[in-house]
């Protein structure tokens, strides 16, 4: 795996970076964002389209497709690839997120953990050694180890302990690799205690991983803690080897977290914010269905060149929402998802043309972000009905 990724620019006003990752099914520019396909697809989207809109690698969920149709079914069908008809690289996270989410329907010890499915309350034991197993079979380019990824605002005592299982998790899954083009990465925590950040980021090293996960933020942390830990962390990891922040996706964090060094990110956000008629623009975020939109004659952003902007007014768009006509849940996803990777290709770009320091500036200044409490409070709303009520498949 030593050409596995090539850093290729760096920023020398910050610590943002340019390289490629290079796969069993293709090369990957980085930075670059992974679209969430947590069931084997892009929710609203085809293949075909997320590759016009500029995506060049997709996240898939173990959990979800352990369930739900079953591991087993894809591998006789030819792996995940030929299962959901993408040919370009996936990255498949080990399932312990979801897992953990579940609340009152899992316990865990040194072991792995024994839970209830979300879909039919039956019982499942997810080992390091069968997360790994089951990430193999499926085919993906990336895989992750187990981890015990515990809620923001746990007491330090706890989040050691899950971080020093995370550990053993990740020496047992590294044992159990054993498909050698396929890279397995380690997932440094510490939850925001920047002691246990610099002791996981280290354990997590000495291990030899082609690549290392950021892993338990953008859980309600506020802003400056998550970009504190990863400051503490990133000057840590190698630099010769990828760096992925793991469920970040507005577009002011990627900005922001590209600068502090990060190289690969992935969030349902832009998807499931679609969905719901929160459209990202060159200013802000909009709720599409807002009275304002009613007669607006151009398009979402006019600086878009996506189908639906290049197509459609706002005004039909809002339309669309308010009839709850199926396409406007289509078009917005096609909006947000293109907005991000467009974005993202600003951000190499000017990596690459000693601007990056300036873009950075530039966006930062005249992107309006959503208010710090409206945004923990949608992620509290998020997390509790994981927990609560056992619909994780309709929330990614």
């Amino acid at each position: 795996m030593s050409r596995f990724f090539h850093l290729e620019k760096t920023c020398p006003q910050t610590k943002a970076r340019a390289g490629t990752l290079n796969t069993p099914h293709g090369s990957v520019p980085t930075p670059v964002f992974l679209p969430v396909g947590s069931q084997g697809t892009v929710k609203t989207l085809t293949p075909d389209e997320l590759r016009s809109l500029g995506v060049n690698m997709l996240l898939s969920n173990t959990y979800h497709l352990y369930l739900r149709p079953g591991i087993e079914i894809i591998r006789k069908l030819g792996g995940l690839h030929r299962f959901m008809s993408w040919d370009g690289p996936i990255l498949t996270d080990s399932g312990g997120f979801q897992v953990f989410s579940l609340g009152h329907l899992r316990r865990v010890n040194d072991d792995g953990v024994l839970f209830r499915s979300h879909i039919d309350g039956s019982e499942h034991f997810l080992t390091p050694e069968l997360a790994t197993e089951l990430q193999e079979q499926l085919g993906a380019d990336i895989i992750m180890v187990l981890d015990e990824c515990p809620p923001y605002g746990e007491d330090i005592a706890n989040i050691k302990r899950a971080t020093e299982r995370s550990h053993l998790w990740a020496e047992r899954c590294k044992r159990k690799h054993g498909r050698k083009r396929q890279a397995l990465f380690g997932i440094v925590h510490g939850g925001t205690f920047p002691e246990l950040r610099r002791q996981s980021a280290d354990f997590m090293t000495s291990l030899g991983f082609p690549g290392y996960a950021i892993g338990g933020l953008s859980l309600g942390e506020p802003k400056e803690v998550m970009h504190e830990m990863l400051d503490e962390t990133v000057s840590l990891l190698p630099e010769d080897k990828p760096r992925y922040l793991m469920g970040v996706g507005s577009p002011e964090d990627l900005v922001e977290c590209v600068a502090r060094g990060v190289d690969i990110f992935d969030s349902a956000l832009p998807t499931r914010l679609g969905r719901n008629g929160a459209v990202f623009t060159k200013s802000r975020r909009y709720n599409i269905s807002n009275a304002r939109f009613k007669e607006r004659e151009g398009p979402l952003d006019s600086d878009c060149d996506c189908y639906t902007c290049r197509t459609f007014s706002a005004a039909y768009l809002h339309h669309l929402f308010k009839a709850q006509e199926l396409l406007a849940y289509r078009l917005a996803t096609i909006h947000n998802v293109r907005f991000i990777m467009r974005l993202m290709e600003q951000i190499r770009r000017s990596i690459f043309d000693d601007t990056f320091s300036e873009f950075k500036d530039s966006f930062i200044g005249n992107y309006q972000p959503t208010d710090a409490d409206t945004r923990s409070e949608q992620k509290r709303k998020w997390l509790r009905a994981r927990q609560g009520k056992y619909r994780i498949n309709e929330l990614d």
